[in-house]
């Protein structure tokens, strides 16, 4: 059986059109969220050997391994897949993304010789995730992809058996665990608390500091669903269609925490694994 989850506010964009924004607005913006990654990188995680996931957590896993540059490594390995991006996404995209790319590339160069600000690892990891989080959610709202890979793999085509976010969520997870086998497991710890940080601090820049959603829910199961849902989150859904008389499936609405969405997720597929969720900004 299949179900249906889809969401207005992807990772891979802001949910706001922002093709309205002037291009000063826009590299402004850029500008300040690559900086605010660059400082996240150089001055937390890096210099305790803490490594996130993506483009950016390989890049940290050769320039740890090398005498090289962090720099480096984010311009050369982002390079293909701002390349692979034009093909599909046109110019602005690409030349937005390059600059974004070339910005925090340049930060981390002239960062580096900068002692950390941190002395503590764990502090380290939880400040460096929310700082690399947020210059990233930040770029990203204004048409950046720091982390090219990502936008890049959402245009190829894909299989019933993987999707790119499954793709890209299996490449952050073995970037992960080379740096845990490559630095040890106290390292892996500080890293996936970094990269967890940072994917939520994303979510949060692009979700505009909401902590609340809208979820909408189709089922032919609406009333169990409700029940459920009251039972194990005690959000009390309501209905937005009812007792249809053409044999479509029934609505209900409810607000949700945004931390609360995996665990809605999984009461409502327990209810009914045909339903179809979506997640409104």
């Amino acid at each position: 059986m299949k179900h249906h989850l889809t969401t207005s506010a992807p990772l891979n964009g802001s949910h706001k059109d922002r093709k309205t924004e002037p291009l000063w607005m826009k590299l402004t913006g850029i500008i300040f969220g690559s900086v605010l990654a660059a400082i996240g990188l150089e001055l937390f995680l890096m210099p305790h050997g803490i490594v996130v996931g993506g483009i950016t957590g390989l890049s940290a896993i050769f320039a740890l391994s090398t005498e090289l540059r962090l720099g480096l490594f984010l311009f050369l390995l982002n390079l293909p897949f701002i390349v692979l991006q034009r093909k599909y996404s046109g110019n602005s995209v690409s030349l937005l993304t390059f600059f974004g790319v070339l910005i925090i590339s340049l930060g981390t160069f002239l960062l580096h010789p900068f002692p950390a600000l941190l002395n503590e690892p764990l502090a380290a990891a939880l400040l460096g995730g929310l700082s690399l989080g947020f210059g990233i959610g930040l770029a990203l709202r204004f048409g950046s992809y720091l982390d090219s890979a990502e936008k890049a793999v959402s245009n190829l085509p894909f299989t019933r058996w993987i999707t790119p976010e499954g793709l890209v969520m299996l490449f952050n997870c073995l970037v992960l665990i080379i740096a845990g086998f490559h630095f040890g497991f106290e390292q892996a710890i500080y890293s996936v608390t970094a990269y967890l940080l940072a994917y939520e601090s994303i979510k949060l820049c692009l979700s505009g500091f909401r902590f609340y959603n809208q979820v909408q829910i189709e089922s032919y199961h609406c009333a169990h669903i409700q029940e459920a849902l009251f039972h194990y989150l005690n959000r009390k859904a309501e209905f937005i269609k009812q007792n249809s008389l053409d044999g479509e499936p029934d609505q209900i609405q409810l607000k949700c925490h945004r931390w609360e969405v995996s665990r809605l997720k999984a009461i409502v597929l327990n209810c009914d694994p045909d339903s179809e969720i979506l997640i409104l900004p």
